[in-house]
């Protein structure tokens, strides 16, 4: 179950001792990675170096609405600092306005960048903001973009994920490429829910105490919100 895992802190107030703390809980349980903000990016490199924890960061976020050049830079720096996944979220206007290839050119620019520098790019395209026509141009888009993840949320907007949204994207995306589920997950449950419906990584503040469940431990604690 670790595997699945983001190991997220993204809250705006977040210090650099619980930085701290997310790495080293992500290198004791082996989670995929930490996903932290920019700033955070060569730290986490550092405390990360040597284990099998990875260190990924956002890139436009949480709005989406960063012009793609500085999305494109901002990755280029995220992975110079030590980044090798980027989470980036689209122009969400650009899509409700039907502009697809404005948020396509968005997307390759991120692509771009991110695959020169050996990263990979996980998509966010904030579903509750989203019709399910929207959510599935989304994810074409994505795909078409050369993108190797899809996810459904910065965690920051008025939901997160569902099973429902996971069940859309994979159908949408097949499996040649990820949905990560994020925003919500707070729990085994929920957790296993989103995989059995097609997600190959899960963002989530709770990753420990999804862990613990996982093996049967008694929970000490839940994660803080992102």
């Amino acid at each position: 179950m670790a595997g699945y895992i983001d190991h997220t802190l993204l809250k705006p107030e977040a210090t650099r001792e619980e930085i701290e703390k997310l790495c080293k809980e992500a290198a004791t349980f082996k989670f995929a990675s930490v996903c932290v903000n920019p700033t955070w990016v060569k730290e986490c490199a550092w405390l990360l170096h040597g284990s099998e924890a990875r260190v990924c960061t956002v890139v436009g976020f949480p709005l989406g609405a960063t012009l793609p050049d500085v999305k494109a830079y901002e990755t280029r720096r995220a992975i110079f600092d030590g980044a090798t996944e980027i989470d980036m979220v689209i122009n969400i206007g650009a899509l409700k306005s039907g502009d697809d290839d404005l948020v396509r050119r968005d997307i390759c620019g991120v692509v771009d960048a991110a695959h020169d520098g050996c990263a990979i790019v996980k998509v966010i395209i904030e579903t509750a903001l989203l019709t399910d026509e929207e959510k599935v141009r989304a994810c074409r888009l994505a795909k078409e973009a050369g993108a190797d993840f899809v996810k459904t949320s910065t965690g920051f907007s008025k939901g997160g994920a569902t099973v429902a949204d996971i069940e859309l994207m994979r159908r949408t995306v097949g499996s040649e490429i990820g949905v990560k589920a994020a925003g919500g997950v707070k729990d085994l449950e929920s957790a296993r829910q989103m995989i059995a419906a097609g997600a190959t990584r899960i963002g989530a503040s709770a990753g420990i105490k999804i862990v613990q469940e996982s093996k049967g431990l008694k929970v000490a604690g839940g994660g803080s919100n992102y």
